[in-house]
């Protein structure tokens, strides 16, 4: 009997942490680090705690399989290793700068809740005010452009090094298989800080993060240190919060996320719509209060006399064209955003209460958008255009439309509804309803990490 021929096939290179590295800094990685691809046990813990206590508010993402995103080895069998990398998608404008205070050793001048200037004119946390009238609504700064293809992208330039050695491996970024920021953490990053998001020493949160998952052997080459709390007693974060949703350091209450809000089915909760503000997309506030990410940045990125948001043309959007324009035309230009069910019926819904929050009530498009919306087939769209009409004082608008024979709950619900007009605001104290949510209290603090923002905020680890 002749022989069985065997294939000898020759040891497989492991290819050098540091050539790693600068595969994907050369394409477009601000840091990069390696750790083991352990399953993170203290991660999957806090995804229960969170469930279990409701603190998730029914989102899935990496809550629908908390085995799965919290064990890289259920990406790539036999795991050994996780290349994670960090894209920027913002750097802070000249007028984001603070004043500089003690505190973190991490973030250029870290300030305690109470530090800093005045502002002129501020929404309460710091930040510049909705500007009445306006129409525009914002979107967070991670939302603005496919930050997320360019990070993908970089990585996959890394995973590509790792497969022509002859290793497996995959790239998971704003994906349910993983908790990205975990993994981020244990490759030596950045740090958690307060508002759960993940800080890199020096340069703050302001990034997208992501992950190549192989095979390769590559952790104990290169052993990551942790980052240590780059925070100290600041608290900005904390009392910034628009909504008081930071309920213990690192511990989110995605119930009264905003930017979370703004992704769930169903009504926007009453209690928020006046907190929303101008918010079309997401929250930055707990970023932009953040001093890490208040850094100068080459002032040739603005238009000379401009502002920062001169310079990012995706920032805000006019909800009066959003509201005129067609179902398929919106998720056309705004489909990359997480709608729910991806059902353009969502973005009225927050663009209503937006219009609400900053428009004039004289403005003859605003009436017209407002008739519309009021006689529109979709009972979501009517119920919250009644109320962005009394927000505005409009109730003449909502009795012209018959909105209290409204066969819908949704509608009727609305009406009944106690809703105090915008200018009730002007005369209302700082922090009372009607300029800030109501219902501050906060529940008992959880124990350990949040797994609850997303987004850079927010996206990077849910």
């Amino acid at each position: 009997m002749a022989p069985v021929p065997t294939t000898v096939r020759p040891p497989r290179r492991v290819p050098a942490v540091t050539d790693l590295v600068a595969t994907g800094r050369a394409a477009g990685l601000d840091a990069v680090g390696v750790t083991a691809a352990t399953p993170f046990a203290t991660t999957r813990r806090h995804l229960a705690d969170r469930a279990a206590t409701g603190l998730h508010g029914g989102m899935r993402f990496t809550y629908l399989h908390p085995e799965r995103s919290s064990d890289p080895t259920t990406a790539v069998p036999g795991a050994r290793s996780l290349v994670v990398g960090a894209r920027r998608y913002h750097d802070a404008g000249p007028g984001d700068v603070p004043p500089v205070g003690e505190g973190a050793p991490h973030g250029g001048g870290g300030l305690s809740s109470g530090g800093g200037a005045a502002r002129a004119a501020t929404d309460g946390g710091g930040l510049p005010a909705p500007v009445a009238g306006a129409t525009r609504g914002r979107v967070a700064r991670y939302a603005r452009a496919d930050h997320y293809g360019a990070l993908r992208e970089a990585l996959a330039a890394v995973a590509r090094e790792l497969s022509a050695a002859g290793w497996r491996a995959r790239v998971l970024s704003d994906d349910n298989a993983l908790v990205d920021r975990e993994a981020a953490f244990r490759a030596g990053l950045g740090w958690y800080g307060k508002n759960a998001n993940l800080l890199l020493p020096g340069q703050g949160s302001w990034f997208v993060l992501g992950a190549v998952v192989t095979d390769a052997p590559l952790a104990g080459r290169s052993p990551a240190r942790p980052v240590g709390d780059g925070c100290g007693s600041c608290t900005r974060c904390i009392g910034g919060c628009p909504t008081g949703a930071i309920v213990a350091p690192g511990v989110v209450d995605a119930r009264r996320c905003l930017a979370w809000l703004l992704q769930v089915d169903g009504p926007f909760p009453l209690e928020h719509r006046a907190a929303l503000g101008d918010r079309l997309y997401g929250c930055d506030d707990c970023q932009e209060v953040c001093p890490p990410n208040r850094r100068p940045r080459d002032a040739g990125s603005v238009p000379p006399g401009g502002t920062p948001s001169d310079a990012d043309p995706g920032a805000t959007v006019d909800v009066l064209d959003l509201l005129a324009a067609p179902d398929d035309e919106l998720m056309a230009r705004h489909g990359r955003w997480y709608v729910p069910r991806r059902q353009a019926r969502y973005l009225r819904r927050n663009a209503l209460v937006v219009l609400g929050n900053v428009a004039r009530p004289a403005d003859a498009r605003v009436v017209a958008a407002l008739r519309s919306a009021l006689a529109h087939d979709d009972p979501l769209v009517r119920a919250h255009a009644v109320w962005a009409a009394r927000r505005l004082g409009r109730d003449d608008l909502v009795a012209a439309a018959g909105s209290a024979q409204d066969p819908s709950p949704l509608v009727g619900a609305e009406v009944a509804a106690a809703v105090a007009p915008r200018s009730a605001d002007r005369s209302a104290p700082r922090g009372s309803p009607g300029t800030r949510a109501e219902g501050r209290d906060r529940p008992s603090p959880g124990t350990g990490r949040a797994e609850l923002s997303r987004g850079p905020w927010c996206r990077t680890s849910w």
